[in-house]
């Protein structure tokens, strides 16, 4: 499992920009007018980890593999979207199919770049693109409702808890807040993954600033970040235009030299990455032996079974231990061997919850 987001908000905020850079390819075409994508572009970049590296140093396998982030490039929204404008039920649509929404904004004025409101407002553009997909799931709810009365009627219990859920959720709808914000318990928020609705799923904002204001933001940054703050949304300050330019350089001593010039201290595709991870709550372990390196992604409170099965479904069916080192006592000690001796290896069970950085070695009898 990877991180798996879909790129949304008005045309001409610097999505398709953002888009290559991010995933260094030139897939979508940026240009000044709306509808430069049509059709969904999706990229696949590789998760930049540190402690991937170290312990590759340690262990020089013949393959390393890091985690996966995917980014899908989803045409600029509209006013009206909800009601096919735009093309809007089409790209309205595709966002169903991903975990997370990075919602981009222009925080910045240049007047070679047309705004399709006239200046930028990236508090107001949120707003718009967020009625869009609240008033999508509550025709949604609204059709789903009738089906689910009927159910209920009849006695299915299931459909009563269903319909319950999607009643309180039509509930927050109505006022103006997103799905996301319902309560609920960990069994009813099983269920409520299977409606289906856009504004449950996790956002992360992306203030797109100019050049100069890459370190600090600015003023309409500040904006969006209160707002962002006020939906307990994440947020990140990226210059689109910089990450493209990020992209262009090879070397990765040129890459810190430019950034340091900037007062960066990483990329934003590092900022975006740490943000989604904490967004959807995922943690990252590792397997390494002579044939590969492997960095691996699952949700926080993912067991060792889970890892397991992940791997390969006879690591699970067979599963005895999960041999289980955390990545300081691997690379401070210097791999496994090193590391057992110092007592720091533990044999856990297949209920045993992962921990961010953990290095497995699975056994198994099938």
């Amino acid at each position: 499992m990877g991180f798996n987001c879909g790129i949304v908000g008005l045309p001409n905020v610097g999505k398709s920009t953002l888009f290559n850079a991010l995933t260094q390819s030139q897939a979508a075409e940026a240009a000044n007018f709306p509808f430069t994508t049509i059709e969904p572009n999706i990229g696949r970049v590789a998760v930049p980890d540190g402690r991937l590296d170290a312990i590759a140093d340690i262990v020089k396998p013949r393959q390393v593999v890091p985690t996966q982030l995917e980014f899908v490039d989803i045409a600029g929204l509209v006013k009206g979207a909800s009601q096919g404008e735009g093309l809007g039920n089409q790209f309205l649509g595709q966002i169903c199919g991903v975990d997370a929404i990075c919602h981009v904004l222009r925080c910045f004025d240049e007047g070679g770049v047309a705004h399709v409101t006239g200046a930028p407002d990236p508090v107001g553009d949120a707003e718009t693109v967020t009625t869009e997909l609240m008033l999508a799931d509550m025709e949604s709810l609204s059709r789903r409702s009738e089906a689910l009365v009927k159910k209920t009627r009849g006695g299915d219990k299931a459909a009563a808890a269903e319909l319950k859920l999607a009643e309180q959720a039509s509930g927050l709808l109505e006022v103006g807040k997103p799905a996301r914000l319902l309560e609920m318990t960990a069994e009813d928020a099983k269920v409520f993954k299977g409606l289906g609705l856009l504004t449950a799923k996790p956002v992360l904002y992306i203030l797109n600033v100019d050049e100069d204001a890459a370190a600090d933001g600015n003023e309409l940054s500040a904006q969006a970040a209160a707002m962002a703050k006020a939906e307990g949304a994440g947020w990140v300050v990226i210059s689109a235009r910089i990450e493209d330019e990020v992209a262009q350089l090879s070397d990765p001593a040129e890459r810190v030299e430019f950034l340091e010039s900037l007062g960066l201290a990483e990329t934003g595709l590092a900022r975006v990455i740490h943000a989604g991870y904490r967004l959807l709550g995922l943690i990252t372990y590792f397997t390494a032996n002579p044939k590969e390196a492997h960095a691996r992604t699952l949700p926080s409170g993912a067991t060792a079974l889970d890892a397991a099965g992940q791997i390969h479904t006879d690591f699970a069916r067979g599963f005895i231990c999960a041999e289980t080192i955390s990545c300081d006592d691997f690379i401070g000690l210097g791999g496994e061997q090193a590391a057992k001796d110092a007592g720091k290896m533990r044999q856990e069970g297949r209920d045993y919850k992962l921990r961010d950085g953990d290095v497995l070695l699975f056994r198994f009898n099938v």
